[in-house]
């Protein structure tokens, strides 16, 4: 990415990289019921922004590596990350009947069907992550390290366990920083793990694998004081999603204890401190500044 680039442009052709390799990667298995395959295929190919792929190969061009060797990894990050939503727009949990402007899974196929699409989805990731034939030039060690940060940020003390945080918070008044350590897990450790396994993966040190760490948990948190925000100012014709149902579930936001103002002066606070992070690998971290930014400013 030079600095005549534009962001939109970067992000449109790695955007393009990672579905043409998801294409690959999600090829039909024999024996995979077609409904199951279905079901998968619609919610992985439903036009998410990839951002949390595209961060992965962003982060190991970043330390000096190719992004080539970190796609596999970052596939299997948006698996995870798909699964999630899917479960989360379940009954059960969010009950939400859109998701990027189109019927959510269990509206389309069936809540059982949509929860095992998403349990299929975790699976494969996994599956994906432990090929041999991928990511040949990663060190075994280095690999093994891969899964166990991805299986972590995925499960019971990372993403998981931030949503059950959440469920168990609604309707309840919660403390700013019971809220934080909540988010920092249900939608930060995902967004952390995308640039410290990118990082892993080139061959990182253990000083810019902290960068990384500092970068991710930053931008983690400042994804969700925006994602709040936009769940009070946002057009739900732009993001293919109803607004204001963080007020109707009687959750706890960043804007409910801080307010508007405050919230994007601390979203803004948030996006500097990662900034400054990643400015100290030089040139070839300007697409994680980029992208910082981009998280502070984006209306969807």
């Amino acid at each position: 990415m030079t600095t005549a680039d534009s962001l939109e442009d970067y992000l449109a052709r790695r955007k393009v990289l990672v579905e043409e390799a998801l294409e690959s990667f999600l090829a039909p298995e024999a024996g995979a019921p077609e409904r199951l395959t279905a079901a998968v295929r619609y919610s992985l190919f439903a036009g998410g922004k990839r951002l949390r792929p595209i961060l992965c190969l962003a982060a190991a061009e970043a330390v000096g590596g190719v992004w080539e060797e970190a796609l596999p990894c970052a596939c299997a990050l948006e698996m995870i990350h798909t699964y999630s939503l899917i479960h989360d727009d379940l009954p059960a949990m969010d009950n939400d009947d859109y998701r990027r402007g189109k019927p959510t899974n269990h509206v389309v196929f069936g809540e059982g069907m949509a929860i095992l699409a998403g349990d299929a989805l975790l699976t494969e990731a996994f599956h994906l992550l432990a090929r041999p034939e991928f990511m040949t030039a990663v060190a075994p060690a280095r690999r093994l390290m891969v899964i166990q940060l991805v299986a972590r940020a995925a499960g019971m003390t990372g993403m998981v366990g931030g949503q059950v945080l959440d469920v168990l918070g609604e309707g309840e008044r919660l403390a700013l920083d019971v809220l934080m350590d909540m988010h920092q897990r249900k939608t930060g450790a995902m967004l952390t793990v995308s640039v410290v396994t990118g990082a892993v993966i080139a061959g990182a040190g253990e000083a810019e694998i902290a960068v990384m760490e500092r970068y991710g948990r930053q931008i983690g948190l400042a994804f969700q004081i925006a994602d709040d925000i936009l769940n009070v100012t946002g057009d739900s014709a732009v993001m293919g999603k109803s607004t204001g149902s963080d007020a109707s579930r009687g959750k706890t936001t960043f804007p409910t204890i801080l307010g508007l103002e405050a919230s994007r002066a601390q979203l803004a606070a948030l996006v500097s401190g990662a900034a400054a992070e990643v400015k100290r690998l030089g040139r070839r971290a300007e697409p994680l500044v980029r992208i910082a930014e981009y998280i502070m400013e984006r209306n969807a």
